[in-house]
């Protein structure tokens, strides 16, 4: 006999627990916990006659439980190419059959036209792709179709959003890429709950990752995002998908940032870059100067450094504003920046420098909508700020890198080879680098006579493959720093 069991989620942050309750426990958000039923035990009777039978029911009986690891190494995944270049390197190298990915992001922000664009490159020779639309009718997807110039030739279009019947259909089709936009207005039949909530997200992510797993099929996600920033269900849905990307920028700019936040067949962290246009989707072939183009020279508050983002190395811009505070606790605020980071460092330039932050208003900004983590970004930081608050502007065509340690001491930083590339493809003629990162610029190849950097140590002049010329300013410390950069 099956048995009911109630239990109540989140649905901002997925918290389970068997009681009601006003406030998450988890969180700490009021009126978000919704019921969910689940049925345990078994009614032979009831499965067989319901449609969540014929849908649910995949047979693992073609998988070992258990092998040895040397034997797995010999099974392969195979990997299809989504015909954008710029989406295989983001996976890893193309799309893993049998895989399951999340995409999120505001809404408006490209992510139906980035799946509709894949939708008309992907090879659909072995089957079509079936693309599941539960907030668009096909009319209108053809409509956009139209506008973006895609082939219509291969695309099945699906308006349902009943997962018993999707799954149907899908095993029908048989198709060779499967894309739900989105996975918030699907819901099953058998589990309590509305479109969206954790209960019925959670529950249909996992039958689609059955079918997935035991058809090899494909299946791309769209996912909603909270007003938080985070897809509806973050720790429902993201542990049982393979690949999670995320959309970046601002809707209202041209430029679009696509990260890998998790992905099972490759390195996660990668990135591309896509610019928004009549046509679609873009990608930018010169991503690594693209966040710099345009940005103000001789203006107090500005600074220029490198980010690594995934294995790329992307120029960005720094930008600070310090305006004398009218309250007693002074006002900070960071985009694209962990604020605990800054704060940290405004406490240093306060010890160090006698900088006085707590009596101003900060305001420091990552032009063109990135989120960066990278320690290396610590000395730009502090350049902009000592910028904004003295009024001297950082000096032209000038990179700044370092990480700052508590002691005011500066610290070395990683693939440092790389963003010296991008810093010569990007007009840099000056680096600023810490006094510990010397052997490694050195290592990489530089001549002593001109400052000449070299990508290999073939320093000859037949064979040597010149970078640029770039002065490399080495300091030991913050004050060090300082005294070079505004002098």
């Amino acid at each position: 006999m099956a048995k009911k069991n109630i239990s109540f989620f989140c649905s901002e942050c997925g918290f389970e627990t068997t009681g009601w309750s006003g406030k998450c426990p988890s969180c700490g958000a009021w009126n978000t916990m919704t019921e969910s039923t689940r049925v345990t035990g078994s009614d032979k009777k009831g499965l067989k006659d319901s449609p969540v039978h014929s849908a649910n029911q995949f047979s693992w009986t073609d998988s070992k439980t258990t092998v040895k690891l040397k034997d797995a190494e010999k099974d392969n995944y195979v990997r299809i190419s989504s015909g954008l270049p710029a989406i295989d390197t983001i996976l890893g190298g193309g799309i893993t059959e049998g895989s399951i990915t999340l995409i999120g992001g505001e809404p408006g922000i490209g992510k139906s036209t980035l799946l509709l664009q894949l939708a008309g490159t992907f090879d659909s020779s072995k089957g079509d792709v079936f693309y599941v639309s539960g907030e668009e009718s096909a009319s209108q997807i053809a409509l956009r179709a139209d506008r973006l110039g895609i082939d219509k030739e291969g695309i099945t279009i699906c308006s349902l959003t009943c997962f018993e019947r999707i799954a149907e259909e899908l095993l029908k089709v048989q198709p060779s890429l499967c894309i739900i936009d989105s996975i918030q207005t699907l819901y099953s039949e058998n589990i309590q709950g509305t479109p969206g909530s954790v209960s019925q997200a959670r529950e249909v992510t996992a039958g689609l990752v059955r079918i997935a797993k035991t058809n090899n099929i494909p299946i791309f996600l769209v996912g909603h995002i909270t007003k938080d920033g985070n897809i509806a269900g973050p720790k429902t849905l993201e542990h049982m998908v393979d690949t999670v990307l995320y959309f970046e920028g601002e809707d209202l700019g041209a430029l679009r940032l696509l990260r890998s936040i998790k992905n099972r067949f490759g390195k996660s962290g990668e990135i591309c870059f896509f610019e928004m246009t009549e046509k679609g989707l873009v990608p930018v072939k010169d991503f690594q100067s693209i966040l710099i183009s345009g940005h103000p020279v001789n203006v107090p508050g500005s600074s220029l450094t490198a980010a690594i983002e995934g294995t790329k190395a992307v120029a960005v811009e720094i930008q600070a504003l310090m305006t004398a505070s009218g309250y007693s606790n002074a006002q900070r605020m960071c985009t694209g920046l962990e604020k605990n980071r800054v704060t940290m460092l405004l406490a240093v330039a306060d010890k160090f420098l006698k900088l006085n932050t707590p009596s101003f208003d900060s305001f420091i900004n990552v032009v063109g909508g990135l989120k960066v983590s990278d320690p290396a970004l610590d000395l730009a930081i502090l350049a902009a700020v000592i910028s904004s608050v003295r009024g001297i502007p950082v000096k032209a065509d000038t990179m700044i890198l370092g990480e700052v340690g508590l002691t005011g001491e500066l610290r070395p930083v990683s693939q440092l080879s790389q963003r010296i590339d991008c810093a010569s493809k990007s007009g840099i003629t000056t680096l600023i680098l810490p006094s510990s990162c010397k052997k490694t610029v050195e290592k990489s190849g530089v001549s002593k006579d001109k400052n000449v950097l070299f990508k290999n140590n073939d320093k000859s002049t037949n064979n040597c493959d010149k970078i640029s010329s770039l002065e490399c300013i080495y300091a030991d410390n913050l004050s060090e720093a300082v005294d070079i950069l505004f002098s």
